[in-house]
């Protein structure tokens, strides 16, 4: 037999494969094995892997120059959110300060991010962003209100009070500014717990009006940008099964309706992003996309993305998955925390599969 290695991979051949492999002795494989500019061949005979497994002589061919298909440069993402040092003074460190920046934006982490390419980055969360009046971050820089961080109390109280209290010193205009620094695409996310749909549609206006053509528009000219900032990705609310609302499955697909129903666009489609499911919770997923369809089954067209999110924690380790004890420490990493992250990243096909 000659299958393809796609009748390997996917058919019952590929675990007697790997056990006769396994159990072969190293100078054996060797002697049975030939590696081609055309592929790889394991040549059968009663003694070899294949051979063993089929009783048949047997060929796996690597096609190295075939296509497969395309991997969305989509994928290779980041996220930033008011959360502990990420914006200050991770990226936001003060025009005035002695670290070096670009308008306020630390120059280094700029040189890092371009060297990666990042295709998107999302902003201001993350459960912050159910908590994140957009207005508080536009305008004038010294007239801007500082707010209770969502997350304060999550690191202490002896933590920089900018991590407790937000300055709002990094807001809309400073977060495009550092999507065009370092040549990712915006991915903006609209507070659903804490703001009415009219919010959303301003804080669009607000970005992708055409200059001179609205009040929000002569404010964000005013800021430094008179140009439109075209953002296609927006998020409608984040984890809105938990800290983004709490709602129901059904709850949050009205609302979810009313945030996506003529949502101005300003000539350019918007690429609306729901809140997905936590993990393997299937009843999310299905209680959503019918609520979406007794509206009529066209409304499921308004979702461009669907945010799955999965935690993991290093289990081996012996800890727990308790939110405050799940965790260790994120600068110490050993190799069998590296092992349990590519453990738990192979559980994200099944759970796509899923849902």
């Amino acid at each position: 037999c000659e299958p393809s290695w796609r009748d390997v991979y996917n058919g019952p051949l590929i675990k007697p494969l790997w056990k006769g492999i396994a159990m072969m002795k190293r100078r054996e494989f060797l002697r049975q094995t030939a590696l081609t500019a055309g592929g790889l061949y394991l040549f059968g005979s009663p003694n070899s892997a294949l051979g063993a497994a089929t009783g048949a002589p047997c060929r796996i061919e690597v096609l190295l120059g075939e296509e497969l298909g395309a991997i969305s440069s989509n994928i290779y993402s980041h996220f930033t959110e008011n959360l502990s040092g990420v914006i200050y003074d991770g990226i936001w460190v003060g025009k005035n300060s002695k670290v070096p920046n670009i308008g306020g934006i630390r120059s280094e982490l700029v040189e890092h991010m371009r060297k990666i390419k990042p295709a998107v980055i999302r902003f201001p969360g993350g459960c912050f962003a159910d908590s994140y009046d957009w207005r508080d971050g536009v305008g004038p820089a010294e007239k801007r209100p500082r707010r209770t961080n969502f997350w304060d109390g999550a690191e202490g109280p002896h933590s920089p009070a900018n991590h407790r209290y937000d300055p709002n010193q990094f807001g809309t205009d400073e977060f495009i500014r550092f999507c065009r620094l370092t040549g990712g695409q915006p991915y903006l996310a609209a507070n659903v717990r804490g703001l009415p749909a009219e919010e959303f549609d301003r804080w669009v206006e607000y970005c992708n009006s055409p200059a001179g053509s609205t009040t929000l528009a002569d404010m964000r000219a005013a800021g430094g940008s008179p140009e439109p900032f075209d953002v296609r990705y927006w998020g409608v609310g984040n984890e809105s099964w938990g800290c983004g609302g709490n709602f129901l499955p059904h709850e949050y697909a009205m609302e979810f309706r009313r945030y996506a129903a003529w949502v101005p666009g300003y000539g350019k489609p918007l690429s609306l992003i729901a809140s997905g499911p936590n993990s393997d919770d299937l009843d999310w997923t299905r209680g959503f996309f019918e609520g979406l369809a007794r509206k009529g089954k066209e409304q499921i067209n308004s979702v461009y993305g669907f945010a799955l999110h999965h935690y993991a924690w290093n289990l081996a380790r012996g800890k727990t998955q308790d939110w405050d004890q799940g965790k260790g420490d994120a600068r110490k990493f050993e190799a069998v925390d590296w092992y349990e992250l590519l453990r738990e990243g192979q559980k994200i096909q099944d759970l796509i599969d899923g849902h």
